[in-house]
């Protein structure tokens, strides 16, 4: 299949996404932004949306050609399966077993195409007591055992938002296995499946800290670690003006520097740490900083190792100079959003704007050799959609 005028570092590769919410969305926008062809199943009628975003701000479509088809229809399966003998990638996010209902398992799948990499991104992984169970970020952090250790010391675990289960432990190790699968490939010519499960990400995520654990450097409580606002110099402060800055000055010389400008008591500033100071440590820190408005501070610690930054809101990061001068978030029509990311010396990603027509659905399936009659007997007897987004670059 052709690679539609699409560049990046992944430019002439073919990936199937099999619609949902979360983890994969991300994945295949991310994937279509680093230059690959992504084309996204969504049942036919399948109702309402879980999130029903306005399709320009609407990022699980954006990068890709959308086709909506009936999956229950033999005729459907077999226009997939015709895609999919195609592809180089196909990832989905459904419960175990549901591919396999559908006659799309990888044994089917492997049939047409031996070198297919096939990713699967579930909670719980594709077998175990907790396989077939329901569950969303907050339910595989609280099983990894990283839930536990976020959150004040003398309160409850709080939700990191839903980034370390569906995004860093789902979409990045979802990534992270189909690539690593599809370099295999070059020396084997076989495709294989990825299994990948948001518990073991978040899991291994969270690697250094089980290590530090064993270690006797980290305490299996909430709130009295290094790394976990426990530590004075690690943690964040209200301002005067009730906003926040994050103090981060780890080691010494940083340390040294944050107590210099602070300034802090000399029995502070030479006892970084000492355990037995750090309640009275804390308390000084806060009064102190309370006495300005976060912008002040930040303007106070700006161009040093001090390791203190003002506390963005999603509103306000894009506008901060060292992002505005990295070009860290790129206006896509009127959304402002992350521009993609890692960055590339020969091959940069491309980002995906919003707008663009309505493609011809023979359009997009041509680029898999299905011809126009075929497309129009599928769309006359309504297994295919007549409505199919057109990749939106």
């Amino acid at each position: 299949m052709t690679e539609g005028g699409k560049t990046g570092p992944l430019a002439g590769l073919t990936v199937i996404e099999m619609a949902g919410i979360g983890p994969v969305p991300l994945a295949g926008l991310i994937l279509s932004e680093l230059g690959a062809e992504v084309i996204r199943v969504e049942r036919l009628n399948a109702g309402i949306p879980f999130l029903p975003t306005p399709p320009e701000f609407d990022l699980d479509r954006h990068g890709r050609g959308v086709l909506e088809i009936d999956l229950k229809r033999p005729e459907a399966i077999e226009l997939l399966l015709r895609l999919i003998g195609k592809a180089d990638i196909l990832v989905e996010g459904y419960r175990p077993g549901v591919m396999e209902r559908l006659g799309l398992g990888p044994d089917i799948t492997f049939a047409r195409n031996p070198g297919l990499i096939y990713g699967r991104m579930t909670g719980f992984g594709q077998d175990g007591p907790l396989a077939a169970r329901a569950g969303h970020d907050l339910t595989y952090l609280a099983y990894s055992g990283v839930l536990h250790a976020i959150g004040p010391r003398d309160g409850k675990p709080v939700p990191p938002l839903n980034l370390a289960a569906d995004y860093g432990g789902g979409t990045m190790f979802l990534l992270l296995g189909v690539l690593a699968a599809l370099f295999e490939r070059q020396k084997s010519g076989k495709g294989q499946v990825v299994d990948a499960a948001m518990v073991e990400g978040a899991s291994m995520l969270a690697a250094p800290f089980f290590a530090f654990l064993a270690a006797g450097f980290w305490k299996d409580r909430r709130g009295v670690n290094l790394l976990d606002s426990g530590a004075p110099f690690y943690d964040t402060y209200q301002t005067e003006d009730g906003r926040h800055v994050a103090v981060a000055c780890l080691e010494p010389q940083f340390f040294a520097e944050f107590a210099r400008l602070l300034p802090l008591e000399e029995r502070f500033a030479a006892a970084q740490y000492d355990r037995r100071l750090w309640d009275d440590m804390r308390a000084a820190i806060a009064a102190r900083i309370g006495e300005r408005t976060r912008d002040e501070w930040a303007t106070l610690f700006e161009g040093t190792d001090a390791c203190v930054a003002p506390v963005l809101s999603l509103e306000e990061a894009p506008n901060h100079p060292h992002n505005r001068a990295r070009g860290t978030h790129r206006q896509a029509g009127t959304l402002v959003r992350p521009a993609p990311a890692p960055r590339f010396s020969r091959t940069p990603a491309q980002l995906s704007e919003p707008g663009g027509g309505r493609a011809d659905p023979a359009e997009l399936l041509a680029r898999f050799g299905i011809d126009k009659s075929d497309t129009e007997a599928l769309l006359m007897s309504g297994v295919v959609g007549n409505k199919l987004t057109a990749p939106i670059r």
